[in-house]
């Protein structure tokens, strides 16, 4: 009881911070040559150590930026709790109703990008173990908020920290779903790509995964491709000579819970008899489905389910056609039936397939310590069925032996990660908290 309510006399101080870290824009910026990630990314890596510090943990910050920690207690052993603060963009502005970074609170929701992937979850880990130290609980083993920089992109911050660093015994990352986490996906990201130049003009998607709320178009089919729109009922802006198809991001895991904009502008370009490869493909192999059933038939598994596809950028241009594309495979299904399936498509398409970025899947004993701690606490503190259950997310978890992801969003909350007018519910906020607090103190 203690512990919790150590956590609700926090809540302020809790809210505070991380509307500090969320008004940070930390998107990925590479061309910014004095850090990996860019100013902004450094710079909610800083503050967050910062914040540590404020608490009583010691901090260590990479000389190169790559990534930074946070230590508590003391001990041989060490329990790991892995986050990030780097955020996917936030597309247009003028779509959020609550600005991007300045952490508006209505409703009893607290919005920002990043608030839920993954800044509000880092910031309830590291004030569940302030809680813990307010109740003077002892340390005897040592506990560590691993701070990541590039988890939307590359991995490129997680890695210089494994390849450098002590490695936790066990742990869990705050970057999916309640109760618990036992298998991710495969996580496949590749390109198609045509070298013919496209007498096209179109780009779209920011994130390779995420779905992409917008795609543009510019030429000499401008008002036959808005008729076109308008005929299948699929929303669009013009702006000068921009034309732009308007459609709803949401995580590339879950492509059903968005409206892919450049599905949509695909089909419109068909529609008014356009021809080129990427559109050829896209509405012939991919159209509005999201399991690629077009090209593997049924692909799924009993451990974590049906595989997903999300197609999530695009650009064609007198340079050639791009698409890229995010893919999340079950984790008994071998890479390569999948890679070569799509080679096999795709090269009809006169496509070629590169490789951007894989994950391998996560497949974690159901009846491990870590796994049954983290359930028995979950139903000790909601009241709820612990069930264990499969994700198509790619977390941290991945990283390390012995890790599995742990929260924040709780059954029936609505999924906002990656999506305009991104939040956190304050009061699931205070609760993921407490779980967490009662979870790091079992393991100690």
């Amino acid at each position: 009881m203690q512990i919790r309510n150590n956590v609700i006399s926090n809540q302020d101080e809790m809210i505070k911070a991380l509307v500090e870290l969320l008004s940070i824009p930390s998107v990925i910026d590479e061309t910014d040559e004095t850090k990996p990630f860019g100013n902004a990314i450094d710079l909610a890596l800083k503050k967050t150590l910062e914040i540590c510090e404020k608490i009583g943990f010691k901090t260590y910050y990479d000389p190169e930026g790559y990534y930074g920690y946070a230590e508590y207690g003391s001990g041989d052993d060490l329990i790991g709790i892995l986050g990030h603060i780097d955020v996917v963009s936030e597309g247009d502005k003028d779509n959020w109703k609550h600005p991007p970074y300045n952490g508006e609170i209505e409703n009893g929701k607290l919005f920002g990008r990043g608030a839920i992937d993954d800044k509000g979850p880092l910031i309830a880990a590291i004030y569940a173990v302030k809680a813990l130290i307010d109740a003077q609980v002892k340390f005897k083993k040592r506990v560590r908020i691993i701070i990541g920089t590039d988890e939307e992109n590359s991995w490129r911050g997680i890695c210089q920290y494994v390849s450098k660093e002590e490695l936790p015994i066990m742990g869990f990352t705050p970057d999916s779903n309640f109760p618990v986490i036992y298998a991710e996906k495969g996580l496949l990201q590749f390109r198609l790509k045509s070298g013919k130049k496209s007498e096209l003009r179109v780009r779209g998607g920011t994130a390779m995964n995420a779905v992409p709320e917008s795609a543009f178009y510019i030429g000499d089919h401008l008002f036959r491709l808005e008729k076109q729109l308008k005929k299948l009922g699929f929303d669009y802006e013009i702006e000068e000579d921009e034309l732009y198809v308007i459609g709803r991001s949401a995580h590339a895991a879950k492509p059903s819970a968005g409206i892919n904009a450049i599905v949509r502008m695909a089909c419109a370009l068909q529609g008014i008899g356009i021809e080129s490869p990427v559109v050829d493909f896209l509405t012939e192999k991919i159209g509005f489905t999201h399991h690629g059933e077009l090209i593997f038939g049924s692909c799924e598994d009993g451990p974590s389910g049906v595989l997903t596809l999300s197609v999530n950028q695009i650009d064609l241009s007198n340079y050639g056609e791009i698409l890229g594309i995010d893919m999340r495979i079950p984790v008994t299904i071998e890479k390569k039936f999948v890679v070569d399936g799509i080679t096999r498509v795709a090269e009809k398409y006169g496509l070629e397939y590169e490789e951007v970025d894989y994950l391998a899947p996560l497949y974690a004993e159901r009846d491990s310590f870590l796994v049954k701690t983290l359930v028995g606490i979950y139903e000790e503190e909601t009241g709820l069925s612990g069930e264990p259950i499969s994700t198509g997310g790619a977390t941290y978890a991945r990283s390390m032996p012995n890790i599995v992801a742990f929260g924040p969003v709780f059954p029936g909350q609505e999924k906002v990660a990656h999506q305009t007018d991104e939040y956190i519910d304050i009061n699931a906020f205070i609760k993921c908290t407490q779980i967490y607090a009662k979870a790091i103190e079992k393991l100690l």
